[in-house]
């Protein structure tokens, strides 16, 4: 306990753990939202096992170890914790099957989170689905029994909602995502419809976004024009969101990815620059076929990178003055502020982005099609943007295509620099 810092569990980032000294196995967890006690061990059977113990700081370090002790002690037994507590729940809920003919709707989803949902996602999805069920189930609905739910009640639930089609659709794919996981499990009657799957079906669709009182797709791809004119302007937004931008365009990654870029994820090989993404920070980190990411960086990604290392070291090249990393959230929001139609703050004078109606993402977007139009190879193209090959070619095509992401890598960066090198000229061909 003696090398237990609340100032650094408090800063811990997402992904991040730290170990108690004299406590094998127990560690304290960081994740987007909450910081978690958990206990790591070998199971009888030498596999490796994990189980939740608790949340910082409601469970204070000191509690931890308590609980700790007595997992060990079961472990030392010849006991699996993590199995056991799921046998307590299932036997919770099929307790309640013989009580009252089914579980309820509330024992439905909650075993769905904790035995899908938290195993198989990233914590922010996770937390998502959390949120939905919490604050879109009214409770009189999660007091029913789950068995004789009427399509009536899946019907008027998912309509209450409509005014946020988006979301409807969600909560209906997550609640039957629910129903199929718990008759799977025995948890519901063979014969127990699953009507979230059948209710509304292909009417729930967004009516768009309005901008400026006019519809736009959420999707864009920027035109050679719009980023001619949009790459020598980055400048005039803070250096941080002109880097991470210009990250965007040069290396394809997701804005996550870059955010959260460490110093010595970076290494000089005999080809130049390359950036070792850990699988765990990837949206891929749930896909067992999906490895650490490789990307060279080239071209003004490069640049930026060499020069933030200089200043940062090893540690996060785009940090917070909050600790830790900078969020993507931050970058989403100083591109909105400074949108012609953004009525953010309107007394506050600012510079205003020479393109409208885009997002951060747009970029990677706009990097893919930029690269399907040079005539890259779609596998090459996919690689490059982190994308895991579905089926069965993500199962026996592990090829990693290091050379060629280089290689177009370097061909997308002499475009956009085509392309800026070509608004320029059109500016000095303007007559006064």
């Amino acid at each position: 306990m003696k090398n237990f810092d609340p100032r650094a569990a408090k800063l811990l980032p997402a992904g991040q753990h730290i170990l108690i000294d004299g406590a094998p196995g127990l560690r304290l967890i960081g994740s987007a939202s909450r910081k978690t006690w958990t206990y790591r061990y070998r199971t009888p059977e030498g596999r490796l096992g994990q189980t939740k113990i608790g949340e910082w700081p409601s469970m204070s370090v000191a509690a931890a170890i308590a609980a700790w002790e007595k997992l060990r002690a079961a472990r030392d037994s010849g006991a699996d914790p993590a199995a056991e507590r799921r046998t307590a729940r299932t036997a919770g809920s099929e307790d309640a099957t013989k009580a009252g003919g089914s579980p309820k709707v509330a024992d439905v989803l909650r075993d769905y989170v904790h035995g899908h949902v938290n195993v198989h996602r990233k914590e922010k999805g996770a937390a998502e689905v959390r949120r939905m069920f919490a604050k879109m189930v009214p409770e009189k609905l999660a007091a029913k029994d789950a068995a004789s739910l009427t399509r009536r009640d899946a019907f008027d639930l998912i309509k209450s909602h409509e005014g946020i089609p988006v979301q409807a659709a969600k909560l209906k794919a997550e609640i039957g995502a629910a129903w199929t996981y718990a008759l799977d499990s025995g948890r519901l009657p063979d014969d127990t419809p699953n009507h979230w799957r059948d209710i509304l079906r292909g009417k729930l669709r967004s009516a768009g976004k309005i901008v400026a009182g006019e519809k736009v797709t959420t999707k864009r791809v920027l035109s050679a024009t719009e980023l001619s004119t949009l790459i020598p302007w980055l400048p005039n937004l803070s250096r941080l969101c002109d880097d991470i931008l210009t990250c965007y365009l040069w290396s394809g990654l997701r804005g996550s990815e870059i955010c959260a870029i460490e110093g010595k994820e970076v290494s000089e090989e005999s080809d130049g620059l390359w950036l070792t993404i850990p699988k765990a920070k990837t949206k891929n980190a749930k896909r067992a076929h999906a490895t650490d990411m490789r990307t060279p960086l080239v071209g003004r990604a490069e640049t930026i990178i060499r020069r933030r290392m200089g200043v940062h070291g090893n540690g996060f090249l785009f940090p917070s003055e909050k600790g830790g990393h900078v969020e993507q959230k931050v970058i989403q929001t100083a591109v909105w502020f400074h949108m012609p139609h953004s009525k953010t703050r309107p007394n506050w004078e600012r510079p205003r982005l020479p393109v409208e109606k885009w997002s951060p993402h747009d970029l990677r977007r706009s990097v893919r099609t930029i690269l399907a139009a040079m005539g890259c190879p779609s596998e090459v193209a996919e690689a490059i943007l982190g994308h895991v090959p579905p089926g069965i070619v993500g199962v026996y095509n592990r090829h990693t295509y290091d050379q060629e992401k280089r290689e177009w890598l370097g061909k997308l960066s002499a475009r956009l620099e085509e392309l800026t090198a070509e608004h320029v000229k059109t500016l000095v061909a303007k007559p006064e």
